[in-house]
Protein backbone atom coordinates (compact mmCIF):
# COMPACT_ATOMS: atom_id res chain seq x y z
CA UNK A 1 0.00 0.00 0.00
CA UNK A 2 2.85 2.11 0.92
CA UNK A 3 4.44 1.37 -2.72
CA UNK A 4 1.57 2.37 -4.51
CA UNK A 5 0.69 5.63 -2.81
CA UNK A 6 4.44 6.62 -3.44
CA UNK A 7 4.53 5.66 -7.08
CA UNK A 8 0.64 7.50 -6.91
CA UNK A 9 2.84 10.83 -5.45
CA UNK A 10 5.63 10.88 -8.29
CA UNK A 11 2.74 10.25 -10.86
CA UNK A 12 1.59 13.29 -9.79
CA UNK A 13 4.25 15.55 -9.43
CA UNK A 14 5.52 14.44 -12.81
CA UNK A 15 2.57 15.09 -14.18
CA UNK A 16 2.65 18.94 -12.67
CA UNK A 17 6.68 19.09 -13.93
CA UNK A 18 6.10 18.27 -16.97
CA UNK A 19 2.34 19.50 -18.07
CA UNK A 20 2.32 22.75 -16.27
CA UNK A 21 6.03 23.64 -18.00
CA UNK A 22 4.14 23.35 -21.30
CA UNK A 23 1.40 25.24 -20.55
CA UNK A 24 3.56 28.17 -21.27
CA UNK A 25 3.92 27.56 -24.45
CA UNK A 26 -0.04 26.49 -25.28
CA UNK A 27 -0.65 30.00 -23.74
CA UNK A 28 2.03 31.83 -25.84
CA UNK A 29 -0.26 29.75 -29.13
CA UNK A 30 -3.59 30.56 -28.00
CA UNK A 31 -2.95 34.68 -27.11
CA UNK A 32 -1.54 34.99 -30.52
CA UNK A 33 -5.19 35.20 -31.68
CA UNK A 34 -6.91 35.78 -28.39
CA UNK A 35 -6.80 38.14 -25.56
CA UNK A 36 -4.97 36.92 -22.42
CA UNK A 37 -7.65 37.11 -20.03
CA UNK A 38 -10.37 35.65 -22.19
CA UNK A 39 -8.09 33.23 -22.96
CA UNK A 40 -7.59 32.05 -19.21
CA UNK A 41 -11.60 32.31 -18.91
CA UNK A 42 -12.05 30.39 -21.65
CA UNK A 43 -9.83 27.48 -20.30
CA UNK A 44 -11.37 27.40 -16.91
CA UNK A 45 -14.85 27.92 -17.42
CA UNK A 46 -15.48 25.64 -19.98
CA UNK A 47 -13.05 22.99 -18.34
CA UNK A 48 -14.60 23.53 -15.04
CA UNK A 49 -18.53 23.33 -16.15
CA UNK A 50 -16.95 19.69 -18.02
CA UNK A 51 -15.19 18.36 -15.21
CA UNK A 52 -18.04 19.59 -12.80
CA UNK A 53 -20.81 17.88 -14.81
CA UNK A 54 -18.10 14.44 -14.92
CA UNK A 55 -18.43 14.29 -11.24
CA UNK A 56 -22.24 14.26 -11.28
CA UNK A 57 -21.93 11.77 -13.53
CA UNK A 58 -20.06 9.43 -11.39
CA UNK A 59 -21.96 9.56 -8.57
CA UNK A 60 -20.72 12.84 -6.79
CA UNK A 61 -23.30 14.61 -4.20
CA UNK A 62 -24.06 18.36 -4.54
CA UNK A 63 -21.17 20.36 -2.27
CA UNK A 64 -22.53 22.34 0.54
CA UNK A 65 -22.56 26.11 -0.02
CA UNK A 66 -19.60 26.52 2.04
CA UNK A 67 -17.61 24.00 0.21
CA UNK A 68 -18.36 26.11 -2.92
CA UNK A 69 -17.49 29.49 -1.71
CA UNK A 70 -14.23 27.41 -0.21
CA UNK A 71 -13.22 25.99 -3.30
CA UNK A 72 -14.72 28.95 -5.84
CA UNK A 73 -12.05 31.46 -3.17
CA UNK A 74 -8.88 29.57 -3.85
CA UNK A 75 -9.67 29.18 -7.61
CA UNK A 76 -10.19 32.89 -7.88
CA UNK A 77 -6.72 32.96 -6.10
CA UNK A 78 -4.98 30.00 -7.80
CA UNK A 79 -6.35 30.16 -11.57
CA UNK A 80 -8.26 33.10 -11.72
CA UNK A 81 -5.06 35.88 -10.19
CA UNK A 82 -2.42 33.63 -11.07
CA UNK A 83 -3.18 32.28 -14.36
CA UNK A 84 -4.19 36.15 -15.47
CA UNK A 85 -1.18 37.76 -14.90
CA UNK A 86 1.04 34.30 -16.49
CA UNK A 87 -1.25 34.89 -19.30
CA UNK A 88 -0.38 38.55 -19.72
CA UNK A 89 3.49 38.70 -18.81
CA UNK A 90 3.76 35.97 -21.63
CA UNK A 91 3.11 38.47 -24.60
CA UNK A 92 5.54 40.73 -23.46
CA UNK A 93 8.51 38.66 -22.65
CA UNK A 94 10.02 34.42 -23.60
CA UNK A 95 7.57 31.87 -21.97
CA UNK A 96 10.93 30.83 -20.33
CA UNK A 97 11.41 33.98 -18.55
CA UNK A 98 7.74 33.82 -17.35
CA UNK A 99 7.94 30.54 -16.08
CA UNK A 100 11.18 31.39 -14.04
CA UNK A 101 9.85 34.58 -12.59
CA UNK A 102 6.65 32.13 -11.36
CA UNK A 103 9.44 29.84 -9.72
CA UNK A 104 10.21 32.69 -7.19
CA UNK A 105 6.90 30.86 -5.10
CA UNK A 106 8.76 29.08 -2.77
CA UNK A 107 9.92 32.14 -1.20
CA UNK A 108 6.58 33.82 -1.11
CA UNK A 109 5.76 30.44 0.77
CA UNK A 110 8.37 30.74 2.94
CA UNK A 111 7.56 34.35 4.55
CA UNK A 112 3.70 33.65 4.01
CA UNK A 113 3.74 30.74 5.89
CA UNK A 114 6.03 31.89 8.59
CA UNK A 115 4.13 35.21 9.37
CA UNK A 116 0.31 33.77 8.83
CA UNK A 117 -0.02 29.96 8.94
CA UNK A 118 2.43 27.64 10.71
CA UNK A 119 4.78 30.27 12.03
CA UNK A 120 7.67 28.08 11.33
CA UNK A 121 11.18 30.19 11.65
CA UNK A 122 12.98 29.62 7.94
CA UNK A 123 16.27 27.80 8.40
CA UNK A 124 19.59 29.46 7.37
CA UNK A 125 19.67 27.29 4.42
CA UNK A 126 15.95 29.10 3.56
CA UNK A 127 17.47 32.47 3.99
CA UNK A 128 20.66 31.60 1.66
CA UNK A 129 18.16 30.45 -0.50
CA UNK A 130 16.10 33.62 -0.40
CA UNK A 131 19.52 35.74 -0.65
CA UNK A 132 20.47 33.84 -4.28
CA UNK A 133 17.27 34.05 -5.95
CA UNK A 134 16.72 37.97 -4.99
CA UNK A 135 20.68 38.53 -6.47
CA UNK A 136 19.33 36.29 -9.60
CA UNK A 137 15.78 38.62 -9.49
CA UNK A 138 18.10 41.64 -9.40
CA UNK A 139 20.24 40.65 -12.16
CA UNK A 140 17.16 39.53 -14.33
CA UNK A 141 15.05 42.32 -14.16
CA UNK A 142 18.12 44.75 -14.19
CA UNK A 143 16.48 47.84 -12.78
CA UNK A 144 19.24 50.23 -12.78
CA UNK A 145 19.46 49.98 -16.68
CA UNK A 146 17.39 51.85 -19.01
CA UNK A 147 14.23 50.96 -21.16
CA UNK A 148 16.24 49.65 -24.37
CA UNK A 149 18.55 47.44 -22.37
CA UNK A 150 15.99 45.57 -20.53
CA UNK A 151 14.99 41.90 -21.86
CA UNK A 152 11.70 41.96 -19.21
CA UNK A 153 9.53 44.56 -18.57
CA UNK A 154 8.95 46.10 -15.91
CA UNK A 155 5.11 46.27 -15.13
CA UNK A 156 4.90 42.35 -16.47
CA UNK A 157 6.98 40.93 -14.17
CA UNK A 158 5.22 43.02 -11.23
CA UNK A 159 1.62 41.19 -12.04
CA UNK A 160 3.87 37.93 -12.09
CA UNK A 161 4.59 38.35 -8.95
CA UNK A 162 0.94 39.46 -7.62
CA UNK A 163 -0.12 36.29 -9.06
CA UNK A 164 2.43 34.20 -7.35
CA UNK A 165 2.05 36.00 -4.46
CA UNK A 166 -1.88 35.22 -4.62
CA UNK A 167 -0.69 31.58 -6.01
CA UNK A 168 1.11 30.68 -2.90
CA UNK A 169 -1.55 32.71 -0.28
CA UNK A 170 -4.32 30.31 -1.74
CA UNK A 171 -1.56 26.99 -1.65
CA UNK A 172 -1.47 27.77 2.09
CA UNK A 173 -4.96 28.46 2.61
CA UNK A 174 -6.93 25.61 1.35
CA UNK A 175 -5.98 22.53 3.75
CA UNK A 176 -7.63 25.09 6.67
CA UNK A 177 -10.75 24.95 4.45
CA UNK A 178 -13.95 22.90 4.17
CA UNK A 179 -13.69 21.50 0.39
CA UNK A 180 -15.73 19.40 -1.80
CA UNK A 181 -14.20 15.77 -2.54
CA UNK A 182 -11.26 16.58 -4.71
CA UNK A 183 -12.43 16.03 -8.15
CA UNK A 184 -14.98 18.54 -7.41
CA UNK A 185 -12.69 20.91 -5.66
CA UNK A 186 -10.56 20.77 -8.82
CA UNK A 187 -13.42 21.80 -10.81
CA UNK A 188 -15.20 24.21 -8.47
CA UNK A 189 -11.29 26.02 -8.42
CA UNK A 190 -11.30 25.88 -12.06
CA UNK A 191 -14.85 27.63 -11.94
CA UNK A 192 -14.22 30.33 -9.73
CA UNK A 193 -10.71 31.07 -11.72
CA UNK A 194 -12.45 31.33 -14.88
CA UNK A 195 -15.51 33.53 -13.54
CA UNK A 196 -13.14 36.44 -12.23
CA UNK A 197 -11.24 35.76 -15.66
CA UNK A 198 -14.31 36.64 -17.42
CA UNK A 199 -14.73 39.44 -15.60
CA UNK A 200 -11.70 41.12 -15.67
CA UNK A 201 -11.80 40.83 -19.42
CA UNK A 202 -15.14 42.54 -19.93
CA UNK A 203 -13.45 45.18 -18.21
CA UNK A 204 -10.23 45.32 -19.25
CA UNK A 205 -10.37 43.46 -23.06
CA UNK A 206 -14.01 45.66 -24.03
CA UNK A 207 -13.13 44.18 -27.40
CA UNK A 208 -11.90 40.71 -27.08
CA UNK A 209 -14.90 38.96 -27.88
CA UNK A 210 -14.53 40.18 -31.96
CA UNK A 211 -11.13 38.06 -31.95
CA UNK A 212 -13.07 34.52 -31.52
CA UNK A 213 -14.13 34.72 -34.88
CA UNK A 214 -10.16 35.03 -35.70
CA UNK A 215 -9.61 31.65 -34.03
CA UNK A 216 -7.25 29.61 -36.49
CA UNK A 217 -6.72 25.46 -36.03
CA UNK A 218 -3.58 26.23 -34.10
CA UNK A 219 -5.86 28.56 -31.47
CA UNK A 220 -8.19 25.76 -31.00
CA UNK A 221 -5.42 23.17 -30.58
CA UNK A 222 -3.80 25.17 -27.94
CA UNK A 223 -6.96 25.92 -26.04
CA UNK A 224 -7.99 22.22 -25.86
CA UNK A 225 -4.30 21.51 -24.46
CA UNK A 226 -4.70 24.49 -22.02
CA UNK A 227 -8.37 22.93 -20.97
CA UNK A 228 -7.75 18.82 -21.30
CA UNK A 229 -4.30 18.43 -20.13
CA UNK A 230 -3.48 22.02 -18.12
CA UNK A 231 -6.54 22.25 -16.45
CA UNK A 232 -8.27 18.85 -16.28
CA UNK A 233 -4.92 16.72 -16.09
CA UNK A 234 -2.26 19.30 -14.57
CA UNK A 235 -4.20 20.78 -11.94
CA UNK A 236 -5.64 17.63 -10.90
CA UNK A 237 -2.60 16.60 -9.97
CA UNK A 238 -1.63 19.88 -8.27
CA UNK A 239 -4.62 19.75 -5.99
CA UNK A 240 -4.29 16.34 -4.90
CA UNK A 241 -0.58 17.37 -3.93
CA UNK A 242 -1.45 20.01 -1.65
CA UNK A 243 -3.48 17.48 -0.05
CA UNK A 244 -1.30 14.48 -0.15
CA UNK A 245 2.40 15.36 -0.29
CA UNK A 246 4.34 17.99 2.31
CA UNK A 247 4.23 21.80 0.88
CA UNK A 248 8.10 21.42 0.58
CA UNK A 249 7.89 18.61 -1.91
CA UNK A 250 5.07 19.73 -4.41
CA UNK A 251 6.87 23.20 -4.35
CA UNK A 252 10.00 21.66 -6.14
CA UNK A 253 7.52 21.88 -9.51
CA UNK A 254 8.63 25.86 -9.37
CA UNK A 255 11.86 24.87 -10.38
CA UNK A 256 11.37 22.14 -12.76
CA UNK A 257 8.62 23.84 -14.86
CA UNK A 258 11.15 27.20 -15.86
CA UNK A 259 13.42 24.51 -17.48
CA UNK A 260 10.48 22.31 -19.41
CA UNK A 261 9.15 26.11 -20.73
CA UNK A 262 12.65 27.01 -21.91
CA UNK A 263 13.28 23.97 -23.72
CA UNK A 264 10.05 23.45 -25.38
CA UNK A 265 9.98 27.87 -26.27
CA UNK A 266 13.23 27.48 -28.24
CA UNK A 267 12.06 23.90 -29.93
CA UNK A 268 9.16 25.32 -31.01
CA UNK A 269 8.73 29.38 -31.04
CA UNK A 270 12.78 29.87 -31.51
CA UNK A 271 13.13 31.51 -28.24
CA UNK A 272 16.50 32.46 -27.46
CA UNK A 273 17.89 33.97 -24.23
CA UNK A 274 20.66 36.38 -23.55
CA UNK A 275 23.59 35.10 -21.20
CA UNK A 276 22.27 37.87 -18.60
CA UNK A 277 18.93 35.61 -18.62
CA UNK A 278 20.64 32.59 -18.70
CA UNK A 279 23.03 33.76 -15.76
CA UNK A 280 19.92 34.96 -13.86
CA UNK A 281 18.29 31.88 -14.32
CA UNK A 282 21.03 29.62 -13.20
CA UNK A 283 21.09 32.11 -9.77
CA UNK A 284 17.25 32.31 -9.24
CA UNK A 285 16.97 28.56 -9.95
CA UNK A 286 19.75 28.01 -7.45
CA UNK A 287 17.98 29.77 -4.60
CA UNK A 288 14.90 28.34 -5.41
CA UNK A 289 16.14 24.87 -4.62
CA UNK A 290 17.89 25.87 -1.18
CA UNK A 291 14.72 27.63 -0.50
CA UNK A 292 12.82 23.78 -0.99
CA UNK A 293 15.62 21.98 0.92
CA UNK A 294 15.60 24.50 3.61
CA UNK A 295 11.80 24.26 3.78
CA UNK A 296 11.93 20.28 3.75
CA UNK A 297 14.81 20.54 6.91
CA UNK A 298 12.79 22.48 9.18
CA UNK A 299 9.67 20.90 8.66
CA UNK A 300 11.33 17.46 9.54
CA UNK A 301 13.55 19.22 12.63
CA UNK A 302 10.05 20.36 13.84
CA UNK A 303 8.41 16.57 13.14
CA UNK A 304 11.43 15.64 15.45
CA UNK A 305 10.55 17.75 18.69
CA UNK A 306 7.36 17.07 18.08
CA UNK A 307 7.75 13.26 18.22
CA UNK A 308 10.43 14.00 21.65
CA UNK A 309 9.11 11.90 24.58
CA UNK A 310 8.08 14.52 27.45
CA UNK A 311 9.08 14.22 30.93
Amino acid sequence: MQQSSSVKLWVNLVIVYVIWGSTFLGVRYAIEVLPPLLTNSIRFLLGGILFFIFTLLRGYSIPTFKQWLSAAWIGMLLSGVGNCAVAYAIGFMPTGLVALLVATLPGWMVGLDYYFFAKQKPSWLTVVGLGIGLVGMYILLNPTQGLAQREIPLLPAFFVFVGSVTWAWGSLQSPYLDMPPQMQTTAIQMLGGGVFSLIMSLFLEPHGFSALKNMTEQTYIAVAYLIVMGSFVGYSAYVWLLHHAPPTLTATYAYVNPVVAMILGWIFVNEKLSTRSLIASGVVLTGVVLITFGRRATVKADKMRQDEPRN
